[in-house]
């Protein structure tokens, strides 16, 4: 991959299913989600347009969950079910990419990271998209002193 900050090399937790994202702006759309399944699932991800992913290898390992109304495709490897993507609701010419998947990169990397309400979706509100939060990390050493 190239040194562009948007070019990522990233896999699953197994190394089945490896890719590359181009990312639409680097680390810079970083966010979560805390509707019923993303809540669980608890993944940080960055946007990549619906182009912007590559499969190496292990594509027809990967299954997908759809639920609600069915919009949003959750993708993660059959063998080791890390959640590796998604295709979004919101915008389904956008993938969210899990962050933890991307080398080199941790969603403990984020001081915070913003939490849309996807509690109240905009496509069940026909409002606005809204911020729900801010999920924080404070690293334990920083704490000391």
């Amino acid at each position: 991959m190239t040194n562009d900050m948007n070019q990522r090399a990233g896999q699953c937790h197994c190394g089945a299913v490896r890719f590359e994202a181009t990312l639409s702006d680097g680390l810079d759309t970083v966010r979560r989600c805390n509707c019923s399944y993303c809540r669980m699932r608890g993944a940080v991800v960055v946007a990549a347009d619906i182009g912007g992913l590559r499969f190496l290898r292990g594509e027809a390992l990967l299954s997908s969950y759809r639920f609600n109304t069915g919009s949003a495709q959750h993708f993660f490897c059959s063998r080791c079910g890390i959640h590796t993507h998604l295709q979004r609701r919101s915008n389904p010419n956008l993938y969210g990419v899990n962050v933890a998947c991307l080398d080199g990169v941790s969603p403990f990397d984020f001081a915070e990271v913003p939490v849309m309400d996807g509690v109240n979706h905009p496509n069940d509100t026909g409002g606005p998209a809204r911020q729900a939060g801010t999920l924080r990390y404070v690293p334990a050493d920083s704490r000391i002193g």
